[in-house]
């Protein structure tokens, strides 16, 4: 049986025999209930029974799948390799399917995070199921990569908190049955609080402070609505209008919820690289079965050497892209593991680090999975932007990755922080070339 995802098998340096296994199971034949589906809600219950795709959200210790030997010794890891195996999969079956998983992974590791026990208990063992849907509430119309512009707020009232404002372009709504709702709790303050800030502001929520609430779609004060999107995706938008919850909804401390976000977002950040790849393959597949099949001027397409240059260049992205996503995601999943590849920074080091990488895998997954859609697209000619081709679907659902998690510039900022910080703690040069920090060569 063919199968959807890399694993050790194809790259051994960067997977282990355990993800191999997992691959193995993820053939068109497994996800074929996923094929072609439309209907979200059917979607989200077939991602977690029968499939069990939600357990690879979810630690081992909480009740979801083991991660791998040599991983992280925190109990709330998860394996980001396993991740990248589901998400190519699904990627190459249903981006539907792709999608909703991703949002239950955000709307649920907050709770692996930062969640009480009693949350845990009450909650991960149905979003493993599919009985509960999560979303993650982060965006607002005024603040999307300026996360610490957001305006939603939450104000201390007894025992509880009263939430007022507004979230757009939320996943998973209206099908959630939680968000993970981010709210400012603290006044604001002057400082800068962009991708490239740093200090003790900015991991506080840069200009005030942020807090994350677990609130129920069902509560009072609670309404929401879908947005027309180009992809048939459930997405839309939250308002809370005097909504009430206790205080034991409060994930993590008070003012620990930016925090809390970008944990959550660098957890997942390698696997929508992976997501990209496996519309790419998808979309590579599809060319070359066309230029295969299609004949002009007396011959297949195939034998045309523009076709077969673009065929080239499409696989090598592709190759360069996968190999990226895994690097990632190992040196994600091995940070801080008995300080390995940390260099004399330490785990510290490495994980700076995964973050930088991280962001590498996603800026280039994704946008080379747009220049291969496109050039399917192109050798497909006027097939290509008939609505409900493959490769037309493709080049809607590609578009939203280069922006969600993260956008194409805001990785760049990532990336160009990472390098200039390793710089700056690497020792001077010497002045005459030869060698470093004044040692003799």
């Amino acid at each position: 049986m063919t199968r959807l995802a890399l694993s050790s098998a194809d790259l051994p340096v960067f997977f282990e025999a355990r993800h191999a296994a997992l691959a193995a199971r993820l053939t068109p034949e497994a996800l074929a209930p996923l094929a072609g589906a439309s209907d979200a809600a059917e979607v989200a219950r077939c991602l977690g029974e029968p499939l069990g795709l939600y357990a690879h959200l979810v630690p081992k210790a909480l009740g979801g799948a083991p991660r791998c030997a040599g991983g992280p010794a925190s109990p709330t890891y998860v394996d980001v390799r396993s991740l990248v195996l589901v998400r190519e999969a699904l990627g190459q079956v249903s981006p539907l399917a792709d999608a909703i998983f991703a949002v239950q992974g955000l709307g649920s590791y907050p709770i692996v995070l930062a969640g009480s026990d009693a949350q845990r208990r009450a909650l991960l063992p149905d979003v493993i199921s599919g009985r509960r849907i999560g979303a993650f509430a982060l965006t607002e119309p005024e603040a999307g990569s300026d996360v610490a512009s957001l305006r939603t707020e939450a104000r201390r009232d007894g025992d509880g908190w009263v939430l007022d404002g507004e979230k757009v372009l939320i996943s998973n709504v209206p099908l959630a049955h939680h968000a993970v709702v981010f709210a400012r709790t603290g006044a604001a303050r002057e400082g800068p609080a962009g991708p490239g800030a740093g200090g003790a502001a900015a991991r506080r929520g840069g200009r005030g402070e942020i807090t994350a609430f677990l609130v129920d779609m069902g509560a009072p004060g609670v309404s929401s609505a879908p947005l027309p999107m180009s992809v048939a995706h459930p997405i839309g938008r939250l308002r809370f209008d005097g909504c009430r919850v206790p205080d034991s909804a409060r994930l993590g401390d008070v003012g620990g919820g930016y925090r809390l976000a970008m944990q959550t977002l660098d957890a997942f950040r390698i696997s929508v690289g992976a997501a990209a790849n496996g519309m790419a393959a998808r979309a590579l597949r599809e060319a070359v079965a066309h230029v295969t099949r299609r004949r002009q001027f007396g011959a297949p397409l195939s034998d045309q050497q523009m076709v077969r240059a673009y065929l080239a260049e499409m696989a090598t992205d592709l190759d360069a892209s996968r190999l990226l996503v895994a690097r990632a995601a190992h040196l994600r999943d091995t940070a801080g593991a008995g300080q390995r590849d940390a260099g004399a920074g330490g785990a510290g080091s490495a994980r700076a680090r995964a973050s930088t990488e991280a962001a590498m895998a996603k800026m280039f997954a994704t946008e080379a999975a747009q220049r291969i859609i496109d050039r399917a697209v192109q050798l497909h000619g006027g097939m290509g932007v008939i609505e409900g081709t493959e490769v037309e679907r493709l080049y809607r659902e590609i578009r939203p990755l280069r922006i969600y998690e993260g956008t194409t510039e805001i990785q760049k900022l990532i990336i160009a922080k990472g390098i200039l910080e390793r710089a700056a703690a690497e020792p001077p040069a010497d002045e005459t070339g030869g060698g470093r920090g004044g040692e003799a060569t």
